[in-house]
């Protein structure tokens, strides 16, 4: 068997390949990770115009954010993996266990909220023209 396929297999079944651990799951987030998922997440809200409901929701879910990725870290990712990737929603997991992280991501969407919007002004004053 080739090494690519040992490590595939080891990634589902998380087992140990030259001494060292693969697992399926992340177990931490780095900073530079943290501040990159946060502008991901704040990109798609924008995207999808969700700015005031997102914010609504995280202002209030602030004070559990931590019980709630715990949540998610041992229901949602074990059972949302059959879908999506494990890794990815494992970080985010992660990410919110810090309520720093959830409070960036509030700025963040308001920043680019506040852009969007004024991107949106411009257009609509080039068209009125």
């Amino acid at each position: 068997m080739n090494t690519l396929i040992k490590r595939r297999i080891a990634r589902r079944v998380n087992l140990q390949i030259d001494g060292g651990s693969v697992y399926r799951y992340a177990t931490e987030v780095s900073a530079e990770r943290a501040e990159q998922l946060v502008d991901n997440l704040a990109n798609w809200i924008i995207d999808h115009r969700l700015e005031t409901p997102a914010i609504m929701f995280l202002e209030s879910m602030k004070p559990l954010s931590f019980i709630g990725s715990q949540l998610w870290l041992m229901y949602g990712v074990p059972l949302l993996g059959i879908v999506v990737d494990e890794q990815q929603s494992s970080e985010l997991g992660l990410l919110f266990e810090d309520r720093k992280n959830v409070e960036a991501l509030i700025c963040r969407i308001e920043e680019l909220a506040r852009e969007a919007d004024k991107k949106r002004k411009k257009e609509e004053k080039k068209n009125d023209q």
